[in-house]
């Protein structure tokens, strides 16, 4: 099966150890990190959200008319506009992008970052809200007759949109949560299921939780399954975990600096499933696998994407490969200097997993028809 590389688009150079140099929304900056990911083999690219934070949509339609290829998954919270407006923001942005979009749906896992926009609902009230958000959004892309929705969060009627997605039947779907209602919602709506970096048995175990959602809703289809990582490469394995070390250390420094790096989130028992397993993880070990390393997500409180694939690029690229082998189709990667990382995991890292990739699906032609021959051999036997 093809695989695919999701990057950051970021407006601008701040992360988790660096403060950004200049303003909140630095368009030259985004444009030349976008740049950077399309010239060196990424698929996509997502625009994050945060209260506060520069709106992705209006971000992400500077960005699509000014690259050529590079496709968008843009994050999107319920709360914060209602589904027909939102719908018709995302077919705009399918028109402008030609066809390029993904959007990302997020219920939310803090309480407090929430309310900072007028949500009050509880985490399993969002999800239920969420399902319903997307099931009107999908209604609103493909009907071309007036309809009515009365639901538990939203009624309208005699509503018909006047733009229309470019892909058909519509943009595709992303979803992420580890807890069952996020099982529940994402096994039913969503294209893409989203996972942060867990050691390989707890992505299978996921993998096979929404696999299991998905078939309780009735769907013959799976959603595609995307894992994410901070990779921490250099050229040999000892220089990879020095700067592994540098990285937490710069980690540490910023949060004990101030309030700006944890404003959206706290190292103090966090709310969402994703995070706190993350942190469970890190209290069992600090390395799993081929690669997998927590201290990181130690360090951030399990703040979203933050489990780091440590080594050089054909070490990164062999642990990416294990999540392909386990069904894992879409690759996040964000490293900690936004633009070199994206750089050199592009140069280094994506050429490896892309010829492994090849190699297995050639093998699994060339096996297909001689393993159909010799089960046709063996019937014909047994008849």
């Amino acid at each position: 099966m093809p695989v695919e590389f999701l990057g950051i688009a970021a407006t601008n150079d701040g992360s988790e150890t660096t403060p950004r140099s200049g303003v909140s929304f630095d368009k030259e900056y985004t444009l030349r990190l976008a740049r950077a990911h399309e010239d060196h083999g990424w698929d996509r690219v997502l625009f994050a959200y945060g209260s506060g934070s520069p709106i992705p949509a209006a971000a992400a339609g500077y960005l699509a008319a000014k690259v050529d290829s590079l496709q968008i998954l843009l994050a999107h919270r319920p709360n914060v506009s209602y589904p027909t407006y939102a719908a018709r923001t995302f077919a705009t942005l399918d028109q402008i992008s030609d066809g390029r979009l993904t959007v990302h749906f997020i219920t939310g896992g803090s309480d407090h970052e929430q309310r900072r926009e007028g949500d009050t609902l509880t985490k399993d009230q969002r999800y239920a809200r969420t399902r319903e958000y997307i099931e009107i959004v999908k209604k609103v892309w493909t009907r071309r007759e007036a309809f009515d929705h009365e639901g538990e969060h939203y009624r309208f009627h005699d509503f018909v949109s006047d733009v229309f997605p470019v892909q058909e039947p519509h943009p595709g779907v992303s979803f992420g949560g580890s807890s069952p209602a996020a099982y529940a919602a994402g096994g039913a709506e969503a294209d893409v299921y989203c996972l942060w970096g867990e050691p390989l048995a707890q992505t299978a175990e996921q993998i096979e939780e929404v696999g299991r959602a998905a078939r309780a809703a009735g769907r013959a289809d799976l959603p595609r399954i995307q894992v994410a990582f901070r990779p921490i490469i250099a050229p040999t394995e000892e220089l990879a975990w020095e700067k592994a070390h540098r990285t937490v250390g710069a980690i540490r420094e910023r949060r004990a600096g101030g309030p700006s790096l944890t404003r959206r989130h706290s190292a103090e028992s966090p709310e969402n499933t994703g995070s706190q397993r993350l942190i469970a993880i890190a209290e069992q070990g600090e390395r799993f696998d081929r690669a997998l390393w927590t201290p990181t997500a130690a360090a951030t409180g399990g703040a979203g994407n933050s489990n780091a694939l440590v080594g050089t690029p054909e070490t990164v690229a062999q642990a990416l490969l294990d999540y392909y082998d386990l069904g894992v189709d879409i690759l996040s990667a964000r490293g900690y200097d936004l633009l070199d990382d994206a750089i050199d995991f592009g140069r280094y890292v994506i050429p490896i997993v892309r010829e492994e990739v090849a190699k297995r699906d050639r093998e699994r032609a060339e096996r297909g028809p001689q393993t159909l021959e010799r089960t046709l051999s063996g019937l014909a036997v047994a008849g």
